[in-house]
């Protein structure tokens, strides 16, 4: 049975950083198949992935994060995401995903992955 659960939320002011982490067990995943997504409160979870790992290694992130998070993957069954200079927009439930079933190129395209972690809270105070 796969399961994905995600580690190292919490409290943080603005300005800080924190680091996730996801554990996959029952199988691994390659770093092109797994992503980051999250859900901030009263809304829907984002449709379009906070960080990816291509094909070819490179990374991709969305706008409102880009220069600030980091995502790798250090063990076949581990996916970070290094998440620095958090504002109050930031705020929200992270998930990991895994098992891409849909890429577009490079990519997995949108939220197109069969399993899903429960989150981990980030709470980011001004």
């Amino acid at each position: 049975q796969v399961r994905l659960v995600e580690s190292g939320g919490g409290s943080v002011q603005a300005g800080g950083s924190l680091t996730l982490s996801c554990a996959a067990s029952g199988r691994t995943f390659p770093q092109y198949s797994m992503g980051w997504f999250r859900q901030a409160p009263g809304k829907e979870r984002e449709r379009v992935a906070l960080a990816l790992i291509g094909r070819d290694g490179s990374t991709q992130y969305a706008d409102s994060v880009k220069g600030r998070f980091a995502i790798s993957q250090d063990t076949a069954w581990n996916l970070n995401l290094q998440m620095n200079n958090l504002n109050p927009e930031d705020t929200a439930v992270y998930y990991c995903a895994a098992d891409c079933n849909e890429y577009s190129g490079n990519y997995c395209h949108g939220p197109n992955f069969n399993y899903w972690g429960q989150g981990t809270q980030v709470v980011v105070s001004s």
